[in-house]
This record gives structure tokens, C-alpha cells and sequence, in this order.
């Protein structure tokens, strides 16, 4: 008999003074303008997190005309994902975090968070991901630089490999093909690191080359560790890579997850983890472009002038000069990867941004857990978000897996990171003529297929092959979904994990 599984959701006992349990609601928030209701608050926020299924003989749903396979698996916490100019893809694998908790239902929201995720540790490494023959199989994966700390953000500036640990930023030579590092890295530049709330530093570089932008989120939800904890906090810093020089690029930016340059207007954009315990329905985590000096309301106020009463003492001035993000992906959806599409992608999907969706902890019914494609029109998001890649959330409250980076290569096929199957998606064009043979989609497909089935091995991804990734599972699954871990020693534990809030990296321009 099939083994029955059930969402983790946390005793009646506990909900019930959290002073909301919600029946189911449908209720999306889309675009420039969501609706917003009056925040609901409690002893603890709602919380209900799927608990993993393996995938079995399944792989993940996808549109008609396009295939999905498994290019890498049994990784280590895959976070986001680099494309090289010669089409090697470069994998950041780690986890970080070191914030204490603080309060009682830091340990019950750890508990209830653990339960969707693996215990594999993260790998602090990056991995590289090779297709010699170019027939859409990667059958070299080698580890490229090991003895990282919790990297994430990755970007390339003609021979300069950069990557944002969860502390510093660091650079690597790079010479094209080399399959691991011809050296230590040198450091470009320290960056905040003390209780790492929001650990994830994502980055990415300008399309001149001049300036790197990494993402700091906050030390708490909503300051509950004072205003000192928050210097240098819920930012987006441009940083000279030559020098390490750098300035606050934007502000109350509460957890930029990733960022990434558009074409054609070379505008910064990002998407970001807003806060948390105010109710199911906020605050919306959203996409939008980054302005130079631009405040985006974190921690007095969202979505513009709505001010947060939690925050004391108020700062009028503040608020006043907010900014209202671009567009909103719905709340709690804990977007984690960010990257514009191209006209290889092809279909309805060559004009506009894919978005990682990690998914929720902080609602009773999950969302999120997809990767969703934001349509544009003349540079501006327009439309609702189509589903691009689903099937991870399954109809009876489990998940098979939680994406994360996405990036989009030259070719149009799309690359994502999912850290709980620790697996690298590849999503092609059926009529794209370098479509892997293997490639099926969604219930239809017979295994899902790595480098090792070059060599005539079938792989099928399963709870125990992920279990191979310590899934930090947050970015805020929400943001605050991972509240600390212990970064300092390493230990990715699916409980330690489980407290590190929401995380996210990009991966650079390609």
C-alpha cells in the first residue's frame, strides 16, 4: 500500500493562540495594486509546512511544448546557479545563518519548519555542471571550489569569478573551461555577518562590468533585536569590484533575494521576502526594479505608506518617501530566484521574468512552491504570473521538492535549483533542436535523469537521493522561515536549518 503523508501542521492547541486558523483561501494578490487587508496578529503566525514525498517515477509539470529533466543530482543544498560563457553551469551549494532564538515560538516555528526539509548538510562549495557533447547531458559534475561559507550570489566580469559568501565577497581567476579553481580566493570585501537573520547575500553584476550589487536582508522580521542589529541590514550595496568600495544603493529593502540586470534598459531588479505574522494575506513579497536611493519602507512601513504599528518609535519622514514596489507576487510565496527570459525560450514566455517560488511556512494552506513566469509589456511587468514549472506541491499537502535560483541561458533552456530534491532542473523547447533524449514531463515521464545516465544508468530522484540536501528551506519560505542555523560550524541540520530565515540568492546576468 502507498505510504499516506500528510502536511505537518502544528498541534490545535498551539494554532489556536496564534489567533487565526483559516479555512483554505484562494485569494491571489497580483500586480502593482493588491489588495491589502487589515493585518491579523497572534502569539504565532499561521504555520503549516508540506512534508516531502519522493518523486518516483514522476518529474515536474511543465507547458505543452516544452520537456523537463534532472541534469544533477545528490547535491549539497543547491542555492543558485551561474551559466559560463562556454555553457558549463556553475552551482553554489551551502547553508548559513547563525541567529539566536529569541522568543518561545522561534523553537515551535523551528520545529514545525524542520519538518519540510532533508538533513543533508550544505556542501559550501561550488560544483560544476558540464555538457561535452552538447546532446543536453551534463555528465561531468565536478566539485570547482570547496571550503566556502554558505556561498550564494555568483557573477562574472571577464576573467573574475565573484562569489557572495554569506560573510564576504570574494573573487576567484577564471580562465574558460577550467573545471575547478587554480587557487584560494582572494577577498574583495567583508560583508555583514554578525546574527545573519537573513543570511543569503545575492548578487549580481552591472551590464558595463563596473559595479557589483549584493543583496543584505535583515536581522529580524521586524526589528525585534533593536535597531542596532539592523546597521548595514536590508539593503542592496553597489561595490566596486576592484576595490571593495561600497555604498548603500537602495534601502528598506527587508530581503532581496536576488537580483538580476534587465536587458536592453540595464535596470537592477530583484525580488524580495517581505515580513512576516501579520496575517495570511501579508505582507506580499514582491518583484520590482531597484532605484538608486530609493527607500522601499522596511522596517516603518509596506507597500508603500501602509505603516507597521509593530515598529516603535514611528519615522513619518520615513514613510512618506517609500517606495511602491513594482509588482506583487502574492504573500508568503518566498521568491528566492529571478531571471529574464529570452526570445529562445520561445512560446508566451519570451518577454518577461521567471521567478523562483520556495514556498510558504507562514500560512495554513501552502503556496509557492513553482516556478511562475511574470509576462512584460514595453519593460513593465503586465499580466497575472503563469505557471512555467509546478508539480513540486502535490494536491494532498506534500512536496516533492522547492526551487530556488533560476537562470536562462543563451539557448532558452531554463536552469533551476531545487534544494529539497538537491537537483538541477532543465527546462527546454521540444522544437529546440538540443532537447535532451530523456526529457518528459509531469506524470508522464518514466525517471528523472542526471550525468549518470551517459553511462546507462536510469535515475530515479527519490526522499532518500534528496535527502542528499540539507534544504534550508526557507527563504522565508518566507523570509523568516529559517531562523538561524549554526553557519559558524557548518551544521545544516534539518532542525538548524530550519531557523534560518528567508534566503535566496541570484545568480548573475548572464
Amino acid at each position: 500500500m502507498k505510504p499516506v503523508h500528510m502536511r505537518y501542521v502544528a498541534p490545535l492547541s498551539i494554532l489556536l493562540l496564534a489567533g487565526g486558523v483559516h479555512a483554505q483561501d484562494n485569494e491571489v494578490q497580483y500586480g502593482a495594486n493588491p489588495d491589502l487587508p487589515e493585518p491579523q496578529r497572534g502569539l504565532l503566525p499561521n504555520m503549516g509546512v508540506p512534508v516531502q514525498e519522493p518523486w518516483n517515477d514522476e518529474l515536474p509539470t511543465v507547458p505543452d511544448g516544452y520537456s523537463i529533466s534532472a541534469i544533477a543530482t545528490d547535491l549539497q543544498i543547491p542555492r543558485q546557479t551561474l551559466m559560463l560563457p562556454n555553457g558549463d553551469i556553475l552551482v553554489a551549494e551551502g547553508s548559513g545563518g547563525h541567529a539566536p532564538k529569541l522568543k518561545p515560538k522561534d523553537f515551535v516555528a523551528g520545529v514545525i519548519k524542520a519538518k519540510g526539509k532533508t538533513s543533508v548538510k550544505g556542501g559550501n562549495r561550488l560544483s560544476l555542471l558540464r555538457d561535452a557533447d552538447g546532446d543536453g547531458t551534463y555528465e561531468e559534475q565536478t566539485v570547482f571550489a570547496e571550503g566556502l561559507d554558505a556561498p550564494y550570489g555568483l557573477a562574472l566580469i571577464d576573467n573574475d569569478l565573484y562569489v557572495a559568501n554569506q560573510g564576504s565577497l570574494v573573487r576567484f581567476d577564471y580562465q574558460e573551461g577550467q573545471t575547478e579553481a587554480s587557487g584560494e580566493p582572494e577577498l574583495v570585501v567583508e560583508l555583514p555577518s554578525r546574527i545573519n537573520h537573513h543570511w543569503t547575500k545575492a548578487m549580481t553584476a552591472s551590464a558595463d562590468g563596473e559595479h557589483l550589487y549584493v543583496g543584505i536582508g535583515s536581522n529580524s522580521n521586524i526589528t525585534e533585536r533593536g535597531m542596532e542589529a539592523e546597521v548595514d541590514r536590508a539593503e542592496i550595496w553597489e561595490i566596486d569590484p576592484d576595490t571593495g568600495a561600497h555604498r548603500a544603493y537602495a534601502t528598506g529593502v527587508r530581503n532581496p533575494t536576488a537580483l538580476t540586470i534587465q536587458p536592453d534598459s540595464d535596470e537592477l531588479w530583484a525580488v524580495v521576502n517581505e515580513r512576516d505574522e501579520l496575517g495570511p494575506h501579508l505582507v506580499p513579497d514582491y518583484l520590482t526594479s531597484i532605484e538608486d536611493g530609493d527607500f522601499y519602507g522596511w522596517p516603518y512601513s509596506y507597500w508603500g505608506q501602509h505603516v507597521d504599528p509593530r515598529v516603535k518609535p514611528e519615522n513619518p519622514a520615513l514613510v512618506e518617501s517609500a517606495i511602491s514596489p513594482d509588482y506583487s507576487l502574492g504573500s508568503h510565496r518566498a521568491p528566492l530566484g529571478i531571471a529574464f527570459s529570452n526570445d529562445a525560450v520561445g512560446g508566451e514566455f519570451t518577454d518577461g521574468v521567471f521567478v523562483g517560488e520556495h514556498g510558504s511556512w507562514n500560512r495554513a494552506d501552502p503556496v509557492g512552491y513553482k516556478v511562475v513566469f511574470v509576462p512584460f509589456e514595453n519593460g513593465e511587468p503586465a499580466g497575472d504570473p503563469v505557471d512555467f514549472v509546478s508539480g513540486f506541491l502535490t494536491s494532498d499537502d506534500t512536496t516533492r521538492g522547492r526551487p530556488v535560483g533560476v537562470t536562462v541561458a543563451p539557448d532558452g533552456s531554463v536552469i533551476i535549483a531545487d534544494d529539497l530534491t538537491n537537483a538541477i532542473w532543465r527546462v527546454t523547447r521540444d522544437d529546440a533542436g538540443n532537447e535532451p533524449a530523456s526529457a518528459t514531463t509531469g506524470d508522464d515521464a518514466d525517471s528523472a535523469t542526471t550525468g549518470d545516465d551517459a553511462a546507462g544508468n536510469d535515475v530515479s530522484i527519490d526522499a532518500d537521493d534528496s535527502a542528499a540536501s540539507d534544504v534550508d528551506t526557507d527563504t522565508d519560505t518566507d523570509a523568516d522561515s529559517q531562523e538561524a542555523t549554526s553557519a559558524a560550524d557548518g551544521d545544516s541540520s534539518a532542525e538548524a536549518d530550519a531557523m534560518e530565515t528567508d534566503d535566496e540568492s541570484t545568480s548573475t546576468s548572464n
